[in-house]
Order: C-alpha cells, then sequence, then structure tokens
C-alpha cells in the first residue's frame, strides 16, 4: 500500500491549523519549486514558463505555471478547492470569568459537528494584528499558532445530563459552548491574561494588540489506523486533502514546463459561503485570470476564447459510505473509501458535473491509471455544494466537482482511506500534464 502521500497530507494539516497557515504552507512548499512571490499592488511583468503565487488577505492563494504554448488554444488548467473548515471562531471580546474560571466566548464558523469538539485538546490558531506605528495605517498581522493544549469543551457528566445517550448531546450555543481556558489570576482581568498570553506567543507587549481572527483546532496529530494502517484521521480532510492533492500535482516534476497555463486557486470562507473579497464568489480568481491573459498580450475577445477552452477541477470531499448508515445512501451511488476520486453528480447544478465534464475526469483517471467512483445522494435527502458552481458561472469555465470520500465531514476528527490521496495527486498530474 502507497503511504507515502497520506503521510505527507497528515504533515501539511497538522502543520496548517487555521486557513492563514494553509495558505502560508502552500507559499513554502511553492518557493522551495522556485516560484516567485507577486503584490497584487504591484505591475506584473510576467514570463512564458514562469512560476508566480499571489496571496490575498492572508488566507487565499493561487499559485499559477504561465503555460508555453497558445494560451487561446489550450486556455486555463485550474484546481479549485478551500482553505477554511468549519469549527469556532474565538470573539473580539472572548475572555470572561464565570465564578474563579476563565471563559472564552466563541461563534460557530460553518457547519460543524459541534458535539466531537468536547472532551479534546483543543487550541487557537489564527492570525493578531498589532500596532506598529502612530499613524493609523501603521499595523502588521502576526500568525500565531498554539501548539499544545491549551482550552477545552468539557462535557457535563451523565449522572446530570442522563438522557445525553438517548437524545444525543445538545449544546447551548451561547452559555454551553465557550471554552475554559483557566483559573483566574488575582488582580488580573481575564481581557489583559488573554492578551498577555497572545502577545508572549507572539512576542509583543500586550498594549499593541488590536485585533485577532483565531481557530479553535484539535492538537491531536494526523494518524492511520487498521490493521494494515489503509485509513487516516485528522482534522480538516475537508478540505485541506485536496489543496494538498493539486499543490502536489502542480509541483510534479512532468508538469512544471507545461503547455497549458496551471492553477491552483484555493479560497478562504467557502464553508460560510464564499462571498467575500477572497472567497470563491468574489474576483481574485477573475483578477489573476485577466492579469496573466493582459501579461500574455491577450486582448478581451481573446480572454474569453482562452476561457472558454479552460477545465476548472472543483476539489472538495465527498461524503463516504458509512456501513452503519446505511438508509443515508443511494445503493447505486454511494463513494467508498479507497475506492478513488469520486465524481459528484447533482441534477439540480449544486455540483458542476455535467456529463461531457464527467466524461473528461473519467479519462484522466484512465490515463493516470486510477479507479474512479460517482456519488449522488439520496433523492430525499439535500445536497450540498462546492466553489465549482459560483466559478464556473463568473468564468464561463467547463468544470467538473470531484473529491475523495470521507467519513464524519465537519467533525473535529475526520477520518478516509489512504490510498486515495495518492490516486487523487495522480489523476490531479494527469490534468496538468495534458
Amino acid at each position: 500500500m502507497n503511504k507515502q502521500a497520506a503521510h505527507q497530507l497528515l504533515d501539511f494539516i497538522d502543520n496548517s491549523p487555521s486557513p492563514w497557515h494553509v495558505a502560508i504552507s502552500a507559499a513554502m512548499a511553492l518557493e522551495k519549486k522556485d516560484f516567485q512571490r507577486l503584490d497584487e499592488r504591484d505591475a506584473w511583468k510576467l514570463e512564458e514558463g514562469g512560476r508566480y503565487y499571489v496571496i490575498r488577505d492572508g488566507s487565499s492563494i493561487i499559485g499559477f505555471i504561465v503555460g508555453n504554448d497558445d494560451p487561446i488554444k489550450y486556455g486555463f488548467r485550474i484546481i479549485g478547492a478551500h482553505t477554511d473548515s468549519p469549527g469556532l471562531r474565538v470573539k473580539p471580546n472572548a475572555p470572561y470569568t464565570k465564578g474563579p474560571m476563565v471563559r472564552l466566548g466563541v461563534e460557530i464558523y460553518g457547519g460543524p459537528i459541534l458535539a466531537t469538539f468536547t472532551d479534546r485538546d483543543l487550541s487557537l490558531a489564527g492570525r493578531v494584528v498589532i500596532k506598529t506605528g502612530d499613524v493609523p495605517t501603521d499595523i502588521d498581522s502576526r500568525l500565531i499558532h498554539f501548539e499544545k493544549p491549551i482550552v477545552r469543551i468539557p462535557n457535563l457528566a451523565i449522572h446530570l445530563n442522563q438522557g445525553v445517550n438517548q437524545q444525543g448531546l445538545k449544546l447551548d450555543h451561547q452559555e454551553e459552548l465557550p471554552l475554559v481556558l483557566s483559573v483566574l489570576q488575582e488582580n488580573l482581568p481575564a481581557q489583559q491574561q488573554f492578551r498577555m498570553l497572545l502577545a508572549d506567543k507572539i512576542g509583543v507587549e500586550a498594549d499593541v494588540i488590536l485585533s485577532w481572527e483565531l481557530q479553535v483546532f484539535d492538537t491531536q496529530p494526523g494518524s492511520f489506523f487498521g490493521p494494515d494502517e489503509q485509513f487516516i484521521a485528522n482534522g480538516q480532510l475537508d478540505n485541506l486533502a485536496s489543496c494538498h492533492a493539486g499543490l502536489c500535482a502542480l509541483l510534479d516534476d512532468q508538469v512544471l514546463n507545461p503547455k497549458t497555463t496551471n492553477l491552483i486557486a484555493y479560497f478562504d470562507h467557502e464553508e460560510v459561503g464564499s462571498q467575500s473579497n477572497k472567497g470563491a464568489g468574489g474576483s481574485f480568481l477573475t483578477d489573476v485570470l485577466e492579469r496573466i491573459s493582459l501579461a500574455m498580450n491577450l486582448d478581451r475577445e481573446s480572454q474569453k476564447r482562452a476561457n472558454a477552452n479552460s477545465f476548472l477541477l472543483s476539489a472538495d470531499t465527498a461524503h463516504a459510505y458509512h456501513p452503519n448508515y446505511k438508509k443515508f445512501y443511494d445503493d447505486e451511488h454511494k463513494a467508498i473509501v479507497n475506492s478513488g476520486p469520486t465524481i459528484k453528480i447533482n441534477a439540480k447544478q449544486r455540483y458542476t458535473s455535467e456529463s461531457i465534464s464527467e466524461a473528461l475526469f473519467m479519462r484522466l483517471c484512465e490515463q493516470a491509471e486510477v479507479p474512479y467512483q460517482k456519488a449522488v445522494h439520496r433523492t430525499n435527502l439535500a445536497c450540498g455544494s462546492t466553489i465549482g458552481p459560483q466559478i464556473s458561472a463568473q468564468l464561463g469555465i467547463r468544470s467538473v466537482d470531484v473529491g475523495n470520500p470521507i467519513w464524519a465531514m465537519h467533525s473535529a476528527r475526520e477520518s478516509g482511506g489512504t490510498l486515495d490521496h495518492h490516486y487523487m495527486i495522480k489523476a490531479m498530474t494527469v490534468f496538468f500534464a495534458n
């Protein structure tokens, strides 16, 4: 069993506990292959065969290689994914006391399975903004990552919640989700105590901290399980598995000198609808494609012709068939772990897959010599969506929605098949190589 790709994925996730860390992890990997960072505020001078990347607001990243052949004929090859994961985010005035305990107030981000965040070794990661001078624009953003567990959501004892096994764990979002941080220190207000904790971690004085965006994450490292380690478990498989697979494909030696212009486009805010300046519903990808086209001396009509010859792989995880819950799956259209990439199909266009794009991805898998499967929700169950429909509609680019099947999607601890990540990388590499 080929486990190397899965090992690398688990390490990537462990080093990327927030969307801001995902972008930096991807940027570091790109720079090792001589990708040059661009700034949206500067004029771009791009060269044929050049390797570049650009980050918008710290947590969305696009990396690309300028193709060597006619862009009108070959278009753009794009793998799209998202850097964010559902969970809990720390409020601005989060620290407060209940009796002798300091707690942190949180908001729910996206649609997490809240019960899975209880009784786990949790910590905080994200970015902190500090003032660096007297002018209002003198601010700086610092990444922060507490590697060791510092917060927790302890469960209520079953003696006090005797119906929990019959009724399920139900948490009041305002009163029962706050994180236990510490015992209140004498003569030190909770707000100041928390600011000092952040300041010490990033090496500044507490009074220069202005604001923060902090994500709660599970500190347990990724792992293999099963007699032959045929399964993997970690937080944020949705959707860092797709981010890592696309990154590996773009950096593969056989596609570092492509005839097509190849891009990975990873967006924040997918889990809350993508409607932001750095979300898939925003202008980030459109802006980058237009600037690439201008650098390649394409007029507006030529840009549109290039788009018409382009293809998007919208990559996000799929729901794996769960043997304990058979009633939630269509027997003819279920996705099985370790059985290859899944083509996600929905007649209401919650996914972008249609017969042509579906067939093209099938051919890619055949060329890559990896299995593939097709998944459709039960007709009496609602279907989720991805970044695919928004990007495809904006740009008029043909698209297919694909992903590896996982269990417990949106849990603090998701799981899936060891082989599937290897399969997806192979398929994406062939996509960029054609």
